[in-house]
């Protein structure tokens, strides 16, 4: 949600344009700040930005995007597996890259074709299984498992349009990443096979639309040895979000997953529907994390537009769940994970802003939500990892440090 300003928009950001009544009553009821993801300067992935949030230090405990991805989208990975978020994308014949998410390609189109990909058999002698999975429109999650394998291997997503797919190579001299990497470009050709000649693709063609013809992946990665928040501060939590990545970060951390109809992680998701969710999850839990993926997708679309109108559907979606707890016993923070630029069309380390209200709040002048006026509040500037604390502090679930 966070930005940065906007010649378009009279050097503002979409948050300061936007109409968000909601926010801006938390706000004033509130004490704001900005908020350091991982640190100033650094561009977090939605998944450390994530963790931080949660209160681990991703530095320590961050084990690679793909396992987060996998068991967010109910795929099981085992010891020793490796696991990888994937595109589906459109490549030229030369493998250049014209679009990383083959046109945001419906998700009825990407389970066909994961359909045919999970039916590849690899050659001998590489001795490993795979399961490949779509999960919301272009994402996938593809989990590589046998007995010698090794997440120290590169991405074959370039990162850019332009750019060539990149071979998988191996990153240090052991064997288990040799094999891993070799395991990787056969399966990732294979794909590559079935794609361009798939009968979806053919007819995405005819309609003018960008053909997945190829598989990226990036984030090679195991599940994370941490403790669930139940062991750290003894409270139940609940996540609400439709997006894999998050809800893999959250089931890690012990958090009860909500499934909700209609929540897509797209622009089209039902924000009244989770806000609903999230209110009724607050009535059994200690904790209730409500994620919003839209104004993340929009920035990367580079729609500013859009992402000004969907700040204040998430801020309708806030009055729900503001007109539905009591704060008189309920504490709510709102914040982003990460600033996405809507014209580097990236995650930038800029901070974020952010605001807790409820009971016994020290308040502060701050009267309207947004990267600068929260600037200037009494919660100052914290890293993401300093905002549990701060939370369990609040409702009493911090322990005392010293004598």
């Amino acid at each position: 949600m966070a930005d940065r300003p906007l010649k378009e928009l009279g050097w503002k950001t979409p948050l300061e344009v936007a109409r968000k009544p909601s926010m801006n009553q938390i706000a004033k009821t509130g004490i704001c700040g900005i908020m350091d993801p991982i640190s100033p300067g650094i561009p977090p992935g939605s998944d450390t930005a994530t963790l931080t949030l949660l209160g681990y230090d991703a530095l320590k405990v961050y084990s690679g995007r793909g396992a987060f991805e996998a068991i967010g989208s109910s795929v099981k990975v085992l010891p020793g597996d490796v696991a990888f978020r994937c595109n589906f994308a459109t490549v030229d014949e030369n493998l250049v890259v014209l679009d990383r998410r083959a046109g945001r390609i419906a998700n009825e189109d990407a389970s066909k074709l994961a359909e045919s990909l999970q039916k590849i058999k690899l050659e001998k002698p590489l001795d490993a299984e795979f399961l490949f999975k779509n999960t919301i429109q272009h994402r996938a999650v593809l989990v590589i498992r046998g007995p010698k394998l090794s997440t120290v291997v590169s991405d074959s997503d370039p990162g850019k349009v332009g750019e060539k797919v990149l071979e998988i190579k191996p990153l240090d001299d052991s064997r288990k990443a040799k094999l891993t990497a070799e395991i990787l470009n056969e399966l990732l050709q294979k794909f590559h096979n079935v794609l361009k000649e798939h009968p979806v693709n053919k007819e995405r063609v005819k309609r003018g639309l960008s053909p997945a013809n190829i598989i990226l992946c990036r984030g090679a990665g195991t599940v994370p040895n941490i403790k669930s928040l139940q062991e750290i501060y003894g409270i139940e939590g609940a996540c609400i979000a439709a997006a894999s990545l998050i809800r893999g970060v959250c089931k890690v951390a012990g958090m009860k997953l909500i499934d909700v109809r209609g929540a897509t992680g797209t622009p089209q998701t039902d924000f009244m529907a989770k806000a609903k969710a999230t209110v009724q999850a607050l009535k059994t839990h200690d904790l209730a994390l409500l994620h919003v993926k839209a104004t993340d997708v929009a920035s990367h679309d580079g729609n500013i537009k859009q992402k000004i109108e969907l700040i204040e559907r998430i801020d309708c979606m806030l009055r729900y769940v503001l007109d539905n707890i009591d704060l008189g016993s309920t504490y709510l923070a709102v914040t982003a994970d990460h600033t996405t630029s809507s014209i580097t069309r990236n995650h930038e380390g800029d901070p974020v802003p952010i605001v807790i209200t409820g009971p016994y709040i020290r308040r502060d002048d701050v009267e309207e939500f947004n990267e600068r006026t929260c600037a200037k509040g009494g919660l100052n500037r914290i890293r993401g990892m300093d905002l549990m604390p701060v939370l369990m502090n609040l409702i009493g679930k911090t322990k005392k440090f010293g004598a």
